[in-house]
């Protein structure tokens, strides 16, 4: 797989670079002028027996696909590829796009095979290109700054400040109501994505955004500020785009039925979004404050933590968030003491002589994690093996193991995390519980743990910069050049 990217230092742009790519997409953060004509370039090949590579035009968000710290693609939309690719049996290169509005042309003049973007099934974008089989559906909501007053219905919108982004089906929700209300403005913005106006709404520049759920939920863990009024209209279905005609549509079609079947499509949306939306605002900017003031105090021991463990200090951190709320001094009913939450059996086995020692304390507990993740098999993959190893953190090595027996009982798979989190609050029902080899406990205590520490993970992640070291090794990584394509495989 091949992810294509321009890499630019504003504020300088290299039209011709730009231009020598698939479609000419810019690549520059702002779009003063319409974009040059393309100069004529061959066609993608549109037989899927004779195609050497796929083509795909996606745009970087949040939600999409993005790089994370060691500059390896992610993102729900890439993963979905991936998956799509290997079935194929062929290489995938991603261009992406500045603005969402170049998606349609890119694709009717057939630069690329198709368009994995997040895309809501748009009507005016139907006499462009066609819709493959949806995989995620939406809501269109007004999103506010919970400093200003709350709109409750549309006519409150009139007058005000209000953006989304040009060619979006948030323009067709509101061009929808706007009969009702005709003195209902707004702006189209080209830009890829809603995030960067949601981050506007917080700062207070604009008054309201229309944008779809799911993007709100995610820009909430870094933008607390930020509160939903209402939605728009019915649910809006997501799906890949493709130039009409397309033999594509039909495969990617498909494959989408048998990852819908076998489950895949849903750990890929549980991996994304399963841990988003579990507290509220408020809590999130007490958390956002309390790394702020109370984390930087711990800072050192979690960057040594990593060093002898090799796990990201901030997961790490957010595990001992989630145990202590970063009290050393923290202690609970059943015994468990200190930053890390350790028994006195754990804290023997990790050689920690005083669990309220925050240093001492975060080392055991993060060696204690290391080993819980060794221990599991070697066959479950990452995220799902971080992930399934805090719960284990929670609840001990052997009820984890007990909640894997009972997944695989139900016909689950007990390698995903996904599957696993269906079935740990059995471990409490005494008809599940007397058949295992460690009897009850609570399983569903070890969920809300697991779940609520990849939340804080997130967060620390937007906040936190991973340690010096990666920091210099990912940016020995970079072109010296100020614009160059990445080519990762």
């Amino acid at each position: 797989m091949r992810i294509t990217r321009l890499l630019l230092a504003p504020p300088l742009c290299v039209p011709t670079l730009a231009l020598s790519l698939l479609i000419g997409f810019a690549a520059c953060d702002r779009i003063e002028k319409p974009l040059p004509k393309p100069p004529v370039k061959p066609t993608v090949e549109s037989s899927i027996a004779r195609t050497k590579e796929i083509v795909v035009i996606t745009r970087k968000s949040a939600t999409t696909y993005f790089e994370d710290d060691a500059g390896n693609p992610a993102g729900l939309e890439y993963d979905l590829v991936k998956l799509f690719a290997e079935d194929l049996g062929l290489p995938v290169r991603f261009i992406v796009a500045s603005e969402l509005n170049q998606i349609p042309q890119a694709l009717t003049e057939k630069r690329a095979h198709f368009a994995a973007a997040g895309l809501g099934i748009s009507k005016q974008w139907k006499d462009k290109v066609a819709f493959g089989e949806p995989y995620q559906t939406a809501r269109l909501q007004v999103v506010y700054n919970r400093d200003d007053r709350k709109p409750k219905t549309l006519a409150d919108l009139v007058g005000k400040k209000i953006e989304v982004v040009a060619g979006s089906i948030n323009v067709e929700a509101l061009t929808d109501v706007k009969s009702d209300f005709p003195a209902l403005t707004w702006s189209e913005v080209p830009i890829e994505d809603s995030a960067k106006l949601l981050e506007k709404v917080a700062n207070g520049t604009i008054d309201y955004v229309v944008a779809a759920s799911h993007v709100v939920d995610v820009a909430k863990n870094s933008h607390p500020d930020l509160r939903t009024a209402f939605s728009i209209g019915e649910p809006q279905s997501l799906a890949w785009a493709f130039p009409e005609n397309s033999e594509w549509r039909a495969r990617s079609d498909e494959f989408f039925a048998r990852i819908k079947k076998d489950g895949a499509l849903k750990r890929l949306l549980d991996r994304y979004y399963g841990h988003i939306g579990r507290f509220d605002q408020l809590y999130l900017a007490h958390f956002r404050e309390k790394i702020r003031t109370a984390l930087p105090a711990f800072r050192e021991y979690f960057y040594e933590a990593e060093g002898v463990t090799g796990i990201d200090w901030r997961l790490l951190a957010a595990l001992a968030f989630q145990e202590s709320h970063w009290d050393p001094q923290a202690t609970s009913s059943t015994g468990v003491r200190g930053l890390m939450m350790l028994t006195e059996d754990t804290a023997e086995r990790m050689k920690v002589s005083d669990r309220l020692d925050p240093k001492q304390s975060i080392l055991g507990g993060s060696r204690y994690f290391q080993t819980l993740k060794k221990t599991l098999p070697e066959r479950i993959p990452e995220p799902d093996r971080t992930w399934i190893a805090i719960a284990a953190y929670n609840l001990g090595l052997g009820h984890l193991e007990d909640g894997r027996v009972l997944t695989q009982k139900r016909d689950l798979n007990p390698d995903s995390w996904i599957d696993i989190k269906k079935t740990l609050p059995l471990l409490a029902q005494e008809e599940h519980y007397s058949g295992l080899k460690y009897g009850a406990a609570r399983g569903g205590e070890a969920v809300v743990t697991t779940e609520n520490v990849r939340l804080y993970y997130d967060i620390i992640k937007e906040l936190e910069a991973p340690l010096p070291a990666r920091e210099e090794a990912n940016a020995s990584m970079e072109p010296d050049s100020v614009a160059a394509e990445r080519t990762t495989k």
